[in-house]
Order: structure tokens, then C-alpha cells, then sequence
């Protein structure tokens, strides 16, 4: 069968060194709308780092001009995590820091909180054509003691089902001061997963669950939710421990403010330590996952599906064998998925290429 691709972003390509961080969105309007972080200078994640958009009217099989969403100076504006409301009001989480505020410093507690990762969040109300400035939300979204912050990468959500219908729920993850006296916040017990919870469509915001530092073999970090026909909400988290595992999953039954218990290792999900998308389609009750397969490097990207609500997962379908990295899933319409993701003949981090994908393949 010949799948549909497209290239919305391509390294070198209007300015940029790199494009990466993939995230993407249907608006109301139809249009899809794929986010990615503009690298100025280098594919280096720190240093002057935009917000960018590329918008399709044709399902992913065309994309209209770059558009720059956020800027922070010199700095870095990253990490997006769309979602898009009940009324058409499309949120757009964030996180900032400093051009040369790194993970490696960030962590280690070497940056001036007021240069580290800051949560921002701005919002446009047509279908992605202007947008507000971004404020500010981290007294609200992230802890004092908290380091490192990240939200997403990829789409948020907005729960549909249950008793806390209409919550938009941000699958995030953050680091902590040493948790032992001989370390330097560097190492991978350091790392947890939270959410960041809204109930008045992005007015305020609070901080749901947060896991980690249970099990030496999970160090949560990039998380991906779903949410399941019950309303209760699947989650998958890159694993940074150093274990068999690369991934780990958990669940929430109250709308994403606790887990029923703690990640675990989910071994059904090979690859490497990466971020993955999830995207469960409701008509099918199917839940998908993406993300690179090869157990040892960034590459062979593939969709997972699951007929058990995450249990158990299955190969549906591979994208290609070549290098692969960061992706994020969308539902186009009733016959088709979208996959945005980085790949490349040589290198993951060459294009963010977009795929097109039949669900009939995929159940």
C-alpha cells in the first residue's frame, strides 16, 4: 500500500538550523495544526529557540507557511502541548528558560530559578491564525523545589467522559534535588512525572498527580495519556532508569489528579529511552502508540495498537526502519490518523515528517 507523506519542516529551512519537538492538532475549523520548536542556531536543545506552526487544510497532504508562535529573546520557548476546546479556543502550553539555562545545569541547581524552566501558556480563538501573548503559569504549575520542567511534548487533553468532563489534563514531568548524599540531581532518580489540571477551560490551573522515586527500575519522565471510554486516563511514560524497560505505564480514575498505583514497566512497548504518543479512537475503542521499535537506537517507527485498553500491545503498522525519534499522533477524520514525527535517511533529527495513515490498517 502507498501511505501519504508529507514534509512540513525540514532542518535548514527558514532560518532554523533544526526543527524538532514535534506536537499536532485538529482544529475545529478542519485545518491540522503541527507545532515544533524552531532551532535558531544549532539542533541543540538549549539556546534560541522559537515556537513554530504549519498549518494544513488538506489533512497533512499540504502545508502553508511558518508561522513563529512564541519567542523568549535569546532564550528557549519550547516543549508544546496543544489542545483544543469545546468552543474552538486552541491552548498552547509551554515551558521557557534561558539561552544558556541546560538540563545539565538546570538540574544540578546551578540556574537562577528566574532562568530556569518556567511554565507558560498562551491561547488563539481562530483556529491558529493569531495568537495571545504567552503569561506566565508557573506559581501556579510547578513547585519551588522542582528543577527541571518539561510539559508534554505533544497534544494535551480534554476529557470527554465521566465526572470530570471537560477537565484539560497536561501530561508533564520535572526533576528534584538529590534524593541521596552522594548525588547531584543529575541521575535518574531524580526524575517524575505530574500533570497540570485545569476544570475552567485554562483559566487556572493546578497540579495533579506527580510519581516517581518508588522503584529503582522507573524514573518517569516524557508521559503521554489517552483517555479510555470510562474516562479513565492511560498513561505511558519514558523510563530513565537504568533497566531492561524503557517504558512505563500507569492509570488515573479520577481525572488525572492521583494514580491508581505508581508507573510500572511496560515491556509490551520496545524501543529506546523516548518520548512516545498515545491516541485512543473512541468508535474503534483501540488505543494507539507511537514511537521508535528498535530496542538499542532512535529508529523504526512504529504504531502500536491495543484492544485492551493498554494491557497488552501489538504491531499495527511500521513506518519505516530508518533513524526515528520524537512523534506526536492525530485523528484526521473517521478513516485516518496522522503521525508527525522526526526521521531522516541518516539522522532522526533531518525532517518532521508527516504520515497519513488508514485506520482500517490499524485495527
Amino acid at each position: 500500500m502507498a501511505y501519504e507523506t508529507s514534509v512540513p519542516y525540514r532542518a535548514g529551512d527558514d532560518g532554523y538550523a533544526a526543527f524538532r519537538i514535534p506536537a499536532v492538532v485538529r482544529a475545529r475549523s478542519g485545518d491540522l495544526l503541527a507545532f515544533a520548536e524552531g532551532r535558531r542556531h544549532s539542533a541543540a536543545d538549549t539556546g534560541t529557540i522559537h515556537l513554530v506552526l504549519k498549518r494544513s487544510a488538506d489533512g497533512g497532504r499540504t502545508w502553508g507557511p511558518l508561522q513563529v508562535v512564541a519567542r523568549n529573546g535569546t532564550g528557549t520557548a519550547g516543549n508544546p502541548a496543544p489542545v483544543v476546546l469545546a468552543t474552538g479556543r486552541i491552548l498552547l502550553l509551554q515551558v521557557h528558560n534561558a539561552a544558556d539555562a541546560t538540563e545539565d545545569r538546570i538540574r544540578r541547581g546551578l540556574v537562577n530559578p528566574a532562568d530556569g524552566r518556567r511554565v507558560h501558556l498562551q491561547h488563539s480563538d481562530d483556529s491558529g491564525a493569531a495568537w495571545t501573548p504567552p503569561r506566565d503559569l508557573t506559581d501556579q504549575g510547578k513547585h519551588p523545589s522542582w528543577r527541571w520542567y518539561a510539559t508534554g511534548p505533544g497534544h494535551a487533553l480534554r476529557l470527554r467522559h465521566g465526572p470530570h468532563a471537560g477537565r484539560l489534563v497536561v501530561p508533564a514531568n520535572h526533576s528534584v534535588p538529590p534524593t541521596g548524599p552522594d548525588g547531584d540531581g543529575t541521575e535518574p532518580a531524580c526524575d517524575r512525572a505530574h500533570t497540570l489540571l485545569s476544570d475552567d477551560s485554562g483559566a487556572t490551573w493546578r497540579i495533579g498527580l506527580t510519581d516517581g522515586g518508588h522503584h529503582p527500575s522507573v524514573a518517569p519522565n516524557e508521559t503521554a495519556a489517552a483517555e479510555l471510554p470510562d474516562g479513565t486516563l492511560h498513561f505511558v511514560t519514558r523510563n530513565q532508569a537504568p533497566a531492561a524497560w524503557h517504558h512505563a505505564d500507569a492509570r488515573s480514575t479520577d481525572g488525572g489528579a492521583r494514580l491508581t498505583a505508581p508507573f510500572r514497566p511496560q515491556a509490551g512497548l520496545t524501543g529506546p529511552p523516548c518520548q512516545g504518543s498515545l491516541l485512543h479512537l473512541t468508535d474503534h475503542d483501540t488505543l494507539l502508540y507511537s514511537g521508535p521499535a528498535d530496542p538499542g537506537a532512535r529508529a523504526l517507527m512504529t504504531l502500536r495498537a491495543s484492544r485492551d485498553h493498554g494491557r497488552t500491545w501489538r504491531p499495527a503498522h511500521t513506518v519505516s526502519g530508518r533513524p526515528a525519534a520524537y512523534g506526536d499522533l492525530v485523528r484526521v477524520d473517521p478513516a485516518t490518523v496522522g503521525l508527525l514525527h522526526e526521521t531522516g535517511d541518516f539522522s532522526a533529527y533531518t525532517t518532521l515528517t508527516f504520515r497519513r495513515i488508514p485506520v482500517e490498517e490499524l485495527l
